[in-house]
This record gives C-alpha cells, structure tokens and sequence, in this order.
C-alpha cells in the first residue's frame, strides 16, 4: 500500500476549472510543468460572453471581483465570483477558482487555486495545488524552493519519490485548513480534511482526516 496521496485521493477534481488537465496525472506535482501551457490553450475557448480578456493571455470572469490595486500577470484565469483583493500579486501561471478568494498582500506563481479555495492575508503560494475549500491561515506559506536548490524528493515513512523537480510547494487536499504563520516545506502534501495548528512547520506526508499539532504529534480527528 502507497503513503503518497494521488490527485485522485487529494481532490475532487469536478471542482476545478483545471480538473480534466489534472485528471492526466497521477501524483500533483506532475501537473506543475504544464500549467502556464494550459492555461493558454483553455482560455482561448473561454466565451467572450462569460469571461473579459483585458491583456494577452489573461481572463476574468465577468462576476469575479478584483480591486484596482491587484497585479494580474499572464497566464491567468479569475473564475466566476473570485475576489481578488487589494494589493494581490499575481505573477502568473494562476488558476484562481470559482468563489475563491486570493487577499490583500498574497503572492501566487504557477499554482492551481480550486474552488471555494481562500487564501484571504499575506500568504504566498508557489508550485502549488490548493483544494477545495481549502484554507490558509493569514501569515501562511509555501516555501517551494529547498535551501540547497537541489531537487526535491517527496517521502512518507519508507516510500520516496524523486520527483525531478527543484521547485515544488504544497498540495493541500480538499478542505484542509492551515493555521496562521505556518510554514509548509518544499513536496509537503496534506491530506483531505486535515487540520495543521498555527505556527506550524510541516513536511513530507501529513494524512488525510487528521490534525498536526507539530511533527510528533499528529492525531487522527474523532469520528462521530
């Protein structure tokens, strides 16, 4: 039996406008290299009637909301009733899902944000796949570059997978919620409906339905 989650076990990818490119994968950090591509190729048959096209290569919603003080880099895509707040940097290579929010001060690059997603303060998110109705806590990162630049491997227990990449974030499964300031490392993966305590510093696999209090105390969540 495998400890490393796939897209299949983290998402339910009926809530993604990326959902059928990430359907092509089997582990998240495999859909990373292609997301600026597809993101070209799906806006191009993006109805003018649903979606403004304001510079090359970039597309909003015409019900999602973003402030005048957002910086909106191509590629990118603003679902249906997404709030982009004030001062959001957006460098490119965002997905920003359906009713999601991305706030004041936060920082994306290539990275899939699902539906109903909210990374409301000062968070950054890089190389990263956000579930849905997953949440950061304000103050909460991706780092997804390791301090030696080498590639990352992502381990749980005695499985590891070399995954040929040196830059890769988090993948947080559906309705995960991080604490405030926490830090995740690079390759960290949680699983659906886990809960990780502010001021955290998580790596490798944390599994789904549980609650990281710090890395020697992680419990599974009480079924009622």
């Amino acid at each position: 039996m495998h400890n490393i989650p796939t897209i299949a076990e983290l998402f339910d990818l009926s809530h993604s406008i990326a959902g059928e490119y990430l359907a092509k994968f089997k582990y998240p950090w495999e859909a990373l290299k292609g997301i600026e591509k597809f993101i070209i190729e799906l806006g191009q048959t993006l109805s003018p009637d649903e979606y403004d096209n304001p510079k090359e290569n970039v597309w909003i919603a015409k019900d999602a909301k973003v402030f005048d003080s957002a910086y909106i880099g191509a590629p990118c895509i603003i679902d249906h009733g997404a709030e982009v707040r004030h001062c959001a940097f957006i460098r490119g290579g965002a997905i920003i899902g359906k009713n999601s929010v991305f706030g004041n001060s936060c920082e994306i690059k290539n990275s899939i944000i699902f539906d109903d997603a909210q990374t409301p303060h000062y968070n950054y998110v890089g190389d990263s796949i956000l579930g849905w109705h997953s949440h950061m806590g304000a103050g909460s990162i991706t780092s997804n570059v390791k301090s030696d630049r080498s590639n990352i491997v992502v381990k749980s227990g005695k499985e590891a997978i070399e995954t040929g990449r040196y830059k890769i974030g988090a993948m947080l499964g559906d309705y995960v919620e991080v604490g405030c300031n926490s830090v995740l490392n690079p390759g960290t993966i949680i699983g659906k409906n886990t809960n990780i305590y502010p001021l955290s510093r998580v790596r490798g696999v944390i599994m789904e339905n549980s609650i990281f209090k710090d890395e020697n105390n992680i419990v599974l969540k009480e079924v009622r």
